[in-house]
């Protein structure tokens, strides 16, 4: 999905699809059938932006088989479907029963992940609309806190200098631009937008910069406006933006058994106390924590994006829409590639659970509408 912003630039925005489980070409092209091409329908739109995520293995598959490279590409626009950036953050099996911690691995410092976000590059370049400017990849903020020590950051520092290196090859090669997109979360080394500051300093901003997930944002209790100017002094270019909303407890000493439903075995929900005074790995572990229900808590998880939670519980709409305003709102835009990321729907609460496919496909095309919608309020216009 294509809009304009007033300073005449193309801001495309797409659906992130690590919501579906397929790992595997077949898959995928089924899950385009299955959600994409109703979503578009439902949509009214000529043209559907997917942010496609490609775990590791097949990943592999197309960046070495030119032919499945054209024949996703078809695919693609025989079903009036884009993509101009991919989800490089989970690198297999992230529909897994119990995937948590193992979401981070391999971390930057493994050279698996290099030659994973490698592949992803080659396949991007093939697929991108030939009027894109360029695409865009988002992976994960390094790693995850622990461990962590010098040589482990030599290693990282290196691997970035290789990806940079690796990305300016593949322009020469293809004239195509793609840039990878560091994404803040709590608990890993890059919590923050400071945090980017500081272990993103070295790295090559041709290549390389920062993906501002807002519902992260919001767990770390940032100001979105101070986020966006921070990088910016910075000199770190927003490269994607996740439109991202995650869970607020106002009270969780009253909403205890409310929140609890949303505790389960699949994901990480690193949960933080407001102001970020206190720190939880997940929410579990904040749930058992008897003595931090008196503060506020923000938890990471994703909801979706159209309707609020279950009373007393609510939603970071706030800060994302004040994070769309300093990134798209202003007389020049920040960053030209969103994707809505509510990749937690097979986790919901049972009863507020897609019943099947139909259901899901509708809800997402509900959570791009409301997108859509907010974006034409700031400005932007089909």
């Amino acid at each position: 999905m294509r809009l304009q912003h007033p300073d005449g630039q193309t801001v495309h925005l797409a659906y992130g699809t690590n919501v579906h489980p397929a790992e595997d070409l077949a898959g995928i092209l089924q899950q385009l059938e299955t959600y994409a091409t109703p979503m578009r329908e439902r949509l009214g739109t000529d043209v559907l932006g997917l942010g496609l995520w490609l775990g590791a293995a097949v990943a592999a598959e197309l960046a070495a088989d030119p032919d499945a490279r054209r024949r996703l590409r078809s695919e693609l626009d025989a079903r009036g479907l884009e993509v101009v950036t991919l989800n490089g953050f989970p690198y297999r099996e992230f529909h897994a029963p119990v995937v948590k911690r193992a979401v981070y691995s391999p971390d930057w410092a493994d050279p698996a992940r290099l030659r994973y976000t490698l592949d992803l590059a080659r396949i991007l370049v093939d697929l991108l609309p030939d009027d894109a400017v360029r695409g865009s990849i988002s992976t994960l903020p390094l790693g995850w806190r622990e461990p962590w020590d010098g040589p482990h950051a030599g290693r990282v520092l290196r691997a970035l200098d290789a990806l940079a290196q690796g990305l300016a090859g593949l322009e020469v090669l293809t004239g195509r631009v793609v840039r990878v997109a560091f994404e803040p979360e709590p608990g890993c080394i890059i919590e923050n937008t400071l945090q980017a500051t500081v272990h993103l300093a070295r790295v090559d901003r041709r290549w390389l910069g920062v993906c501002v997930d807002l519902a992260h944002l919001a767990c770390a209790w940032e100001d979105p406006v101070a986020a966006v100017q921070r990088l910016a002094r910075a000199g770190l270019p927003v490269v994607k933006v996740q439109v991202s909303a995650a869970l607020e407890v106002a009270d969780p000493g009253g909403a205890r058994e409310v929140v609890a439903r949303y505790a389960e075995p699949r994901f990480l929900h690193q949960t933080r106390t407001a102001g970020a005074c206190r720190a939880f790995d997940d929410l579990d572990e904040a749930l058992a924590d008897g003595e931090a229900g008196g503060q506020p808590w923000r938890v990471h998880y994703h909801v979706p994006l159209h309707a609020e939670p279950e009373p007393p519980l609510r939603s970071t709409i706030p800060v994302l829409r004040a994070g769309l305003g300093a990134l798209v709102g202003g007389p020049i835009a920040a960053c030209d590639h969103l994707e809505v990321e509510t990749y937690t729907w097979s986790v919901l609460p049972v009863e507020q659970r897609p019943a099947g496919p139909r259901e899901l496909a509708h809800g997402m095309a509900a959570e791009l509408a409301w997108t859509r919608d907010t974006l034409h309020d700031l400005g932007l216009k089909p």
